[in-house]
């Protein structure tokens, strides 16, 4: 049975699945697309070491909503609403998924994602309803003063894209957003 939980932000909603032990292991239902009501066109599986940042991504033509589970270690998964006439412009939505708590993240189209890594080995699978639209792609600073992301004070991994990455007030100057 996967219990799911509203946010306050508009059709993203936190799924918790259960674990089904025996003397084998354990099994987990990850994904029903019944339970969303979206296809998922592209699946994704990341393998990071500690202290890793991917993201704050997006695309803007062939937006993507996406389901975040992780199979292996600890992740602080964030989402930023990027969707103008959204209430929750703006904000920034985040939560930690283990491997442990069985926690997963349906986050609608019109978001900027990323996640932290938290233990020495991390795998991430992620389901996404569009694939990746190459030159289509941006980032959204995670060092954008205005959306007060907490990270740990800690030397982050960082890709050379995301280290560069434009803020709110930039995108939407530049009419990106």
């Amino acid at each position: 049975m996967v219990k799911s939980f509203k946010t306050k932000f508009k059709d993203l909603i936190i799924f918790e699945r259960q674990k089904h032990k025996d003397k084998r292991g354990h099994l987990i239902e990850i994904l029903r697309e019944n339970k969303i009501g979206k296809k998922f066109k592209f699946q994704i599986l990341s393998k990071s070491k500690k202290h890793v940042l991917r993201g704050l991504h997006f695309q803007l033509r062939k937006p993507q909503a996406k389901y975040i589970s992780v199979i292996k270690g600890k992740i602080l998964d964030i989402a930023v609403d990027l969707r103008k006439k959204s209430k929750t412009f703006g904000q920034v939505f985040s939560i930690i998924l283990t491997d442990k708590n069985c926690k997963s993240i349906f986050i609608p189209s019109g978001f900027a994602h990323g996640f932290l890594t938290l233990e020495k080995e991390n795998i991430v699978y992620y389901n996404c309803t569009e694939y990746r639209s190459i030159g289509n792609e941006y980032s959204l600073s995670y060092k954008d003063p205005y959306l007060k992301i907490k990270l740990p004070k800690t030397r982050l991994i960082v890709s050379k894209k995301d280290a560069n990455a434009k803020n709110l007030k930039e995108l939407i100057k530049e009419k990106i957003i």
